[in-house]
């Protein structure tokens, strides 16, 4: 008898394993496409504000997947959104809004704000929502 020969090619699970990251890209980038077709829909101060919390959340949590949700920018992690972007015209409100949803690992204490009025983004605010989404995803 030979001595057991070893199997060519990939497992089962490591097949499904990889099915399953290709559909998980293939929604990143089709969200990635959405989220860039929203942005481009809203007023030009909002569209750069918009911009503005796109590129820091895709950069302090690269995990999230970006999507729309009710037709504005989202980001969300194994299917829940887990933070947003709602443009002040959307309902014609004098300021745009950053969103955490309940997934968001906000917690601090029983109280703690979920939702922020956005008008412009110094550099102080963009490290301040920076360090947000990494918490909410931590």
């Amino acid at each position: 008898m030979s001595p057991t020969k070893k199997k060519e090619g990939f497992s089962a699970e490591e097949k499904a394993a990889m099915r399953a990251r290709a559909k998980e890209l293939k929604a990143a980038a089709e969200g990635e496409t959405a989220v860039l077709d929203a942005l481009a829909k809203m007023t030009p101060s909002d569209r750069a504000l918009g911009k503005r919390i796109h590129a820091i959340v895709t950069e302090a949590a690269p995990d999230l997947v970006p999507k729309t949700w009710y037709g504005m920018p989202a980001y969300a992690r194994d299917g829940k959104v887990v933070v947003f972007f709602r443009d002040a015209a959307k309902f014609k409100e004098r300021y745009a809004m950053l969103g955490f949803n309940d997934s968001a690992k906000l917690d601090d204490g029983s109280m703690w704000p979920v939702a922020f009025a956005l008008t412009k983004l110094s550099k102080a605010d963009e490290a301040r929502i920076a360090k947000l989404v990494q918490q909410a995803v931590s």
